[in-house]
Order: C-alpha cells, then structure tokens, then sequence
C-alpha cells in the first residue's frame, strides 16, 4: 500500500497543476531518487507553476533562479564580501544553497554559468574560493528550458544532460484542465496559498526506502539488455553509460515506492526508458541536422526489440 504522504503530497501539488498528472509523478520520482528533473517545453504550460508547487508542498528551503545571459556563475554559488567591522570577508552563500532549486529557463544562461550548476548537481557540494562547501539534504535541481528552436538558448552540454535523472515534456492540457486553469487561474490565486504537506526530514525517510526496493535478477538484466542494445544499435553515435544505468534503476525503484510496491515490474522499466535515456544518447540523425527527437523513436524500436521478463 501506498504511504499515504506520497497521496497527500501529489493532491496538494495537483490543486493548482491542472496540467498531465503524470509530470506530477514523474517529478515525484526525481525527487525519491535524489535526482534532478530537467521540464522541457514551450513556454506557458505550467513548468514554472509545477516546480513552485512542489518546493512549498515541502517545509523545506527553496530558491529560484532566473537565469539569464548575463548571469554570472558567483551569482549562482555565492561571493565573499569584505566585512569592515570584522576587517574580514565573508561568504554570502547564493541561491544553490537551498533544498529545492528551480533554475528557470536554464539554456537562456552561458555555458559558463550552466557549468556552475554541475559540481552541485553531481556531488551535493560546491567549491568556491579554494574551499569546498556541502549541500545539505535533500538537494534537488529542478530545471525549465524552452525548446532550442526558439530565440535566445544555448544548448546543455552532455555532460550536464547527464546529470538530470528525467528530462520530461508537459505537453498542452486537455480542452477540461484547461477551462479550469482559465477559471481559477491557480497561478495566480492559489500558488502562494499553498501550504506544505511534508517535512524535509520526511523526504529524507522516503529517499532511504527506495534503496529498500527489490530488484530481480530477471529486472536488472532486462536492464542490461536495454543499455547494451543503445551501445550496439546502429543508428545512435553514444549509448547509455553505467551512470544511466544506475539512474533508470533508482528511478525504478522510486516508482515501485511511489505505487506502493517494495518491487520494480518491467512496466516500471519500459515507462521509464525514454525519460531517463533520451537524453543521454546521441543519434547520427542529431549529429547531421540537430533532430533531437529522433533519439526518442530509436529507443522506442528497442523497447519494441528486447524482450522483457515475464
């Protein structure tokens, strides 16, 4: 059965998302799987609107940073200011030092600033000015960025892609969510109103029990299966590494929790293929003309392909 703060967080966070109830899950299982969430969309789906709701449904510390061209990396980590009273400096810690981060329009920022974020999202801590400084727990990056099409962005590095657990899409909602959203305008009404339904330090429990999730034999070849098949197929330039491996794990066994199982079924893994992969691989079709998407349809044809236990 179900924790029932896992259902009390999902309504609380649903009362002013009208959007697709599964990006509420899918964010959910970022969050039990200590990962980070990369939301890619156009703008005005409700992207910003679901990070915010998740960060105050949790009693935790939580910062936003809007991240624009001129945005510098101290801006992101923090800076030490000459403290003339103490005739010393002192370290202002930046907006990275916070439970949950939502770093809005990501790929607007340099790949310099862009590059800030990664020790954090990596390792859980930072170095600044010859000293290295920890995270406290739970850390988690939630990122937006509009497509690459549209005016103004640079593109992620691979490195840093790989570094989101999930890279989700909230798509248009349907014609009933979105009377709704044109009624209430929860963004407007609600958001602010919300009030949290679980502590950090519940986060933190929920985290430790997914390492409890069984995994078969039969589930982690399957797996395997699914990471070899991306290094040998012919139309993708870079498979998946062990790192992507142990991401679709943890993040199968965040959805067993979430269910209310204390095991992953191969529904968890093949629901989960394309979030947790798509970004990691790279496709020739991507290398000759940018089709970004084509990495989604290869790995569909190898869901189709592999053969899952029964």
């Amino acid at each position: 059965m179900a924790d029932s703060r896992f259902e009390a967080l999902r309504e609380n966070i649903r009362s002013v998302f009208f959007g697709h109830p599964h990006a509420v899950d899918q964010l959910l299982i970022g969050l039990l799987a200590r990962g980070h969430v990369l939301i890619e969309d156009v703008p005005g789906v409700g992207k910003t609107v679901l990070a915010r709701a998740l960060a105050r449904s949790i009693d935790c510390k939580f910062s936003r940073i809007q991240l624009t061209p001129d945005l510098l990396p101290s801006d992101v980590l923090g800076v030490s200011i000459f403290n003339h009273q103490t005739q010393g400096f002192e370290f202002k810690p930046g907006p990275i030092f916070a439970n949950i981060v939502l770093a809005d329009e990501i790929n607007r920022t340099t790949p310099r600033t862009q590059s800030a974020l990664l020790e954090a999202m990596a390792e859980q801590q930072v170095s600044v000015e010859n000293q290295t400084l920890t995270l406290e727990r739970p850390f988690m990056l939630v990122a937006t960025q509009n497509p690459f099409e549209f005016e103004g962005t640079y593109y992620l590095p691979e490195n840093q892609l790989d570094r989101f657990l999930l890279r989700i899409a909230l798509g248009y909602p349907d014609r009933a969510s979105e009377h709704r959203i044109l009624t209430v305008q929860p963004g407007r009404t609600r958001l602010e109103d919300l009030k949290p339904v679980m502590t950090s330090k519940d986060v933190i429990e929920l985290q430790n029990h997914v390492t409890q999730v069984r995994l078969d034999t039969s589930i982690v070849d399957y797996i395997l299966d699914l990471v070899e098949a991306t290094r040998t197929a012919e139309p993708l330039h870079l498979g998946v590494s062990p790192r992507g491996a142990l991401a679709l794990t943890a993040a199968c066994q965040a959805t067993a929790l979430l269910r209310g199982r204390d095991y992953v079924l191969p529904d968890d893994v093949k629901e989960l293929v394309i979030p947790v992969f798509a970004h990691r691989v790279i496709s020739k079709t991507y290398l000759n003309n940018g089709d970004g998407q084509s990495t989604a349809r290869i790995l569909k044809n190898i869901l189709d392909q592999v053969p899952s236990p029964r």
